[in-house]
């Protein structure tokens, strides 16, 4: 079976700030992503968890793209506007999907 050339981008991020995450990704011509809640971790600050919080107003999420290649520069312009005054990571990954013309 044949695999075409993507990027994947996971954007971890405080969720109340995902509807501007988002909001930003679909004016920058991203066409899908998922969002997932995320539980814990830790970091530079250390653990934390979404234990004995009430809601999503503390927690983070993680917004995941699937992407060509050619609309990284983009997607990632985007997202930094977002990101770069609040908590999150923005990570990028080479992958392979199947029907390309999905995405």
């Amino acid at each position: 079976m044949q695999t075409h050339a993507a990027k994947r981008v996971e954007i971890i991020i405080e969720a109340p700030m995902e509807r501007r995450l988002t909001a930003a990704l679909r004016e920058a011509g991203v066409t899908g992503y998922t969002v997932l809640p995320v539980l814990g971790g830790t970091g530079r600050s250390g653990p934390w968890s979404r234990e004995g919080q009430v809601g999503r107003a503390g927690g983070m999420v993680a917004v995941v793209c699937l992407i060509r290649p050619e609309r990284l520069d983009a997607l990632l312009d985007a997202a930094f506007a977002v990101v770069e005054r609040h908590i999150g990571v923005v990570s990028v990954t080479d992958c392979q999907v199947l029907r390309a013309e999905r995405f």
